[in-house]
């Protein structure tokens, strides 16, 4: 990774907490020749969200600060509210953050596909299921389009790296850090990452249940977490498009667009399209984490491999599921539901 990774985390933290501030730390000073970035300091008790997963604390306005992030960040960032000029020297600006996109492709849409040499799964017993994903000839097909949108899709600057480990909460903040991976593309990559490692702890929960916390009701408020983040950020992006309709954005001119039953038309198929999108890199998200280089704390805090495991199996047969048929879900009510039909009786 280069060190001009310093000047794109900086810009999208800038850009980012221009338009949604309440839930991004503002950025005082940046010294590009030192790749210097100082900020604001998160103060204690915000904690890593994930190690707030980990230790089962709900974050009761999680899925609302969520929302409101991703829908202010993709929605002023895309041709739904800029002129084509506008967009694409945005685009222009981050296409140059090639090395990190180069590092996504790699270990998200390539190396778990095949035997790559830093691949590692919970060994000996998720090798089969690791080589049944180098096996799956479906799975590939529906990965190399994902993988293609990833790089070919200028749609909004994402934050390109948005899991559970760079977001700091505490019960009623939320904030979001580290977008050294931004560039301009596909809006449900950054959706799909959060959703996916939600899924991820959803998964990891039964490794951590204990005689004390069965974690059972930990479980049901993760899943409607991330029921109410995909619908509440589906309210606030269509809402966020309603009063800009007559703005400057270019994808969508009023002059075509003319009555309100047209436009209800477009943002249907259009906000369809961005679901599916989502849940098909939400998935790849996980089975990387599973089968790739990089794992989560999430399933690797689970000291019996064993267990750790068999938590890791159900989320790895979700995530291949989902990722084949995520065409075929209508609503995140559908998702959760197929979610909980992994579950461990």
């Amino acid at each position: 990774m280069t060190r001009e990774r310093a000047y794109f985390e900086a810009s999208a933290l800038r850009k980012h907490g221009g338009l949604c501030s309440d839930h991004v730390p503002e950025v005082y000073h940046f010294d590009r020749a030192m790749s210097l970035i100082g900020m604001r300091y998160i103060e204690p008790p915000h904690i890593i969200l994930r190690k707030g997963l980990v230790a089962g604390v709900e974050y009761p306005l999680l899925a609302e600060h969520m929302a409101d992030y991703m829908a202010k960040t993709l929605f002023f960032t895309s041709l739904l509210y800029n002129s084509t000029t506008d967009h694409k020297k945005g685009v222009a600006q981050y296409c140059e953050n090639v090395e990190m996109g180069r590092l996504t492709e790699q270990v998200v849409f390539s190396d778990p596909y095949m035997a790559a040499k830093y691949n590692r799964c919970t060994s000996p017993f998720l090798d089969k299921d690791a080589e049944a994903v180098r096996g799956d000839d479906e799975l590939k097909l529906e990965i190399a389009e994902l993988k293609s949108m990833f790089i070919e899709r200028a749609q909004a600057l994402v934050h390109g790296d948005l899991h559970t480990g760079s977001i700091m909460v505490t019960t009623d903040s939320t904030q979001v850090i580290d977008p050294e991976f931004a560039f301009y593309g596909p809006m449900g990559y950054d959706i799909g990452a959060f959703l996916g490692n939600l899924i991820l702890a959803y998964f990891s929960q039964d490794g951590h249940a204990d005689q004390a916390n069965d974690r059972k009701a930990y479980k049901l408020w993760i899943l409607k977490t991330i029921e109410d983040s995909w619908n509440l950020f589906h309210k606030k992006f269509v809402d966020l498009w309603n009063k800009h309709k007559d703005g400057n954005g270019e994808a969508y001119l009023p002059p075509i667009y003319n009555n309100s039953e047209l436009l209800s038309l477009a943002q249907k198929k259009y906000m369809t399209s961005l679901f599916h999108d989502s849940l098909g890199f939400g998935s790849a998200k996980m089975i990387r984490r599973i089968v790739g280089i990089a794992h989560v704390e999430d399933f690797e805090s689970i000291e019996d491999a064993s267990k750790r495991a068999s938590c890791e199996r159900r989320a790895l047969d979700c995530a291949k599921s989902i990722l084949k048929g995520r065409r075929q879900f209508e609503s995140i009510e559908k998702v959760i539901a197929h979610v909980q039909s992994f579950t461990r009786d």
